[in-house]
């Protein structure tokens, strides 16, 4: 009987699992995680894990684990890969053979050069870390958030729902400056400076102290910004260190091809992890941290690992809530040479991005709730058929973009 283990029980590990035995594999599953929490979704720790106190949104419940049969180890750190003997050694000294492998080990916090995480200094990644900060999130108390990416505009978005005071400290010159279009993250901004975020860009840290009772940050212009907690917003690091180790093939993340196997055909890779080729857009590398991501690539990589061959097609799609407006992006905008709006009512638009054919690369939208959501799936769906459709009709908001999607 076959051995498939599973390093990483986040949401890419947890729907590998679960897929595998849908897909009818019935050998050994095993799903080792080094938090001691059930697989748990990651997008509610910047809203409901801090607004509301709440608990981890579990990927499934404990009996379903046992029902499928997985083999749930929590608590326990991999040490290193063994690709001769295809085993996994903990650092328990637990060793888990194995026929296929999945590295599903996502990404850190990157850390703020010359400080140490902890007591006043925080970065949020897991739910311990959600708990934490929410316990200086409350009435009176002032949060620094360095960084203005899709993070840490939620979490200020939530401190100021909860009261705390927030300064947003940003190196670049405009908050979302990764991927994300400067007319909208224009309307963003606006929107936080209205709900009393203080937002300070291009503002480059010179370095940070930790007090008895503050924590404060020293600008490179003099600025001193003191505050309660300051929370590190600065990006991510893919957790590659196994992989490396091991003699896999890493490159900006555990490099896999389209079919999510790394450079050892038994060992896979799924996830914030991995970069992998992307052939809408030439077979660029990319590596992208996102939830729809992960379940996808946890569901494709069980597949392959089961001798299928499908490739990985997806078409990039992200989310962000900011306050009660939704930003959604589907595709990637790098190498557009042309955008076109198309207004869409309620202080909601769509800017569609075309290359230099004319074919449509990415959608951004935003808008209140729900209001950009269904226009950006279709968006989606013709990014993925690789559409040239007419930028007169993607302006005109009476032209459906179905229409152009069955043209």
């Amino acid at each position: 009987m076959s051995n498939f283990v599973i390093v990483g029980a986040g949401e890419c590990g947890a729907r590998a699992a679960f897929a595998l035995r849908d897909k009818g594999f019935e050998g050994t599953i095993t799903l080792i995680g080094s938090e001691t929490h059930l697989p748990y979704e990651r997008p509610p720790l910047s809203k409901d894990a801090l607004v509301a106190g709440a608990g981890p949104k579990f990927v499934a419940e404990p009996e379903r684990y046992i029902e499928a049969g997985i083999d749930l180890l929590l608590g326990r750190t991999v040490s290193g890969i063994d690709r001769i003997a295809k085993s996994v050694v903990m650092a328990d000294g637990t060793v888990a053979p194995y026929d296929k492998l999945l590295l599903a080990t996502g990404a850190r916090p990157r850390a703020l050069s010359g400080t140490i995480h902890g007591g006043r200094i925080a970065t949020l990644r897991s739910h311990n870390d959600a708990t934490r900060i929410r316990a200086h999130l409350v009435e009176g108390s002032h949060v620094a958030i360095l960084g203005a990416g899709f993070i840490g505009l939620e979490l200020a978005a939530s401190a100021r729902r909860l009261g705390a005071t927030v300064t947003l400290v940003e190196g670049l010159p405009r908050v979302l400056s990764r991927g994300v279009p400067a007319e909208i993250a224009e309307i963003v901004t606006k929107r936080h400076l209205a709900e009393g975020v203080e937002i300070l860009c291009g503002a480059k840290v010179a370095r940070v102290e930790e007090l008895a009772g503050e924590v404060r940050i020293l600008l490179d212009d003099g600025r001193v910004v003191s505050a309660n907690l300051l929370v590190v917003g600065i990006g991510a690091v893919p957790n590659t260190e196994l992989a490396q180790a091991a003699g896999l093939t890493v490159e900006n993340g555990i490099a896999v091809d389209g079919l999510l196997r790394t450079s050892d055909p038994d060992i896979f890779a799924a996830g914030d992890c991995t970069s992998y080729p992307l052939p809408l857009y030439g077979d660029r590398r990319v590596r992208l941290e996102s939830w729809r991501n992960a379940q996808e690539q946890g569901q494709l990589a069980a597949a392959n690992m089961l001798g299928g061959v499908e490739a990985h097609a997806a078409v990039p799609w992200f989310w962000s809530d900011q306050y009660d407006m939704t930003l959604q992006i589907a595709g990637l905008a790098d190498g557009a040479v042309t955008t076109v709006r198309r207004e869409m009512g309620e202080e909601a638009f769509i800017l569609f991005h075309l290359d230099a054919e004319g074919r449509l690369i990415a959608a951004s939208g935003i808008g209140p709730g729900t209001a950009v959501a269904r226009d950006i799936r279709l968006a989606e769906m013709l990014i993925a058929a690789r559409a040239h459709p007419d930028p007169a009709a993607l302006v005109a908001n009476h032209v459906k973009l179905k229409s152009l999607l069955a043209a």
